[in-house]
């Protein structure tokens, strides 16, 4: 077997080059010839995923974190050719959220899966926006969410707690944004805290956003937190957010589709996937089964 390995070695604690000289070994092992590329700036993993030809490997993976694996994603739904060959994840990011719906978190534990030549069929999200056309296999974030995100950014130096402080800060200055949630032709409209829209379970550092998500079902889990919550009322629900019992609150509205729209009554930031891309309003359209993962 034949494998290109795009390794980002500056996600998480930049310990990318660490991480792969501790795995490839295994790859070694098992006689599989690895093809190395590092990224050196932000949009290469998604250039490299849209140009590289693709035809004599049998598989993409990248070492990074959820960030990494969102270009690459994109990336394959932009190429030409429409070639897309299975992708695996090795973990290096502070993150990596979707792999913990496989239980891959440890590098190692996620190389002996993509040797082990196992594949797992997955959904992924369209998402329309201002006339672009972007992919997410995670989460789409909008309001205390993405605050929280930006936040996380600027706060990046303390490692994972930096969600957790990110909230904290972001629920004590709240705001609440009027706009219009349409989920499979049923309308929502008011004030909305945030929504969260997820492919996973997980988000951020092991948060079971969407604790009855699927990655196969052709569904995208809502969580819907509408603006009449207080910040004292967010402040208990928070630690609920790990276990997923958050969705028991009265507060919060939890809905599967296949499609989605968001229109608020301004314009404003997105979280795709953990990062900072993209602006409403949006229409979301579940593709199943779109990508095969080694898992």
């Amino acid at each position: 077997m034949k494998f290109l390995l795009v390794v980002n070695p500056h996600s998480g604690k930049k310990q990318g080059n660490e991480i792969l000289a501790m795995v490839k070994p295994i790859f070694d092992r098992a006689g599989i010839e690895l093809t190395i590329i590092e990224t050196v700036f932000p949009g290469h993993a998604r250039e490299l995923a849209t140009r590289i030809e693709l035809a004599e490997f049998d598989g993409l993976l990248t070492l990074g974190g959820d960030g990494t694996f969102h270009e690459i994603v994109n990336g394959i739904f932009n190429r030409r050719d429409g070639n897309i060959i299975p992708l695996g994840i090795i973990p290096g990011g502070s993150g990596n959220s979707f792999l913990r719906d496989f239980g891959l978190t440890d590098p190692i534990r996620a190389v002996e899966a993509i040797v082990n030549g196992h594949t797992r069929s997955v959904d992924v999200a369209r998402i329309e926006m201002n006339q672009i056309v972007r992919y997410s296999i995670n989460l789409i974030g909008w309001g205390l969410v993405t605050d929280v995100g930006k936040r996380a950014e600027v706060l990046r130096w303390l490692g994972p707690s930096r969600y957790t402080i990110s909230s904290i800060i972001e629920i004590f200055g709240k705001k609440d944004r009027p706009g219009s949630l349409i989920v499979d032709n049923q309308t929502f409209s008011g004030n909305f805290t945030f929504v969260v829209a997820c492919n996973s379970i997980h988000i951020g550092k092991g948060m079971k956003m969407a604790p009855n998500a699927r990655l196969d079902d052709g569904l995208i889990d809502l969580v819907i937190v509408e603006g009449n919550i207080t910040r004292r009322r967010l402040l208990s629900v928070l630690p609920k957010l790990f276990d997923g019992t958050h969705v028991n609150e009265p507060e919060v509205t939890y809905k599967q589709a296949s499609s989605f729209s968001l229109i608020p009554e301004t314009d404003d930031d997105l979280n795709i996937d953990g990062e900072m891309v993209g602006t409403t309003p949006i229409s979301v359209t579940m593709l199943p089964n779109a990508l095969d993962i080694f898992a």
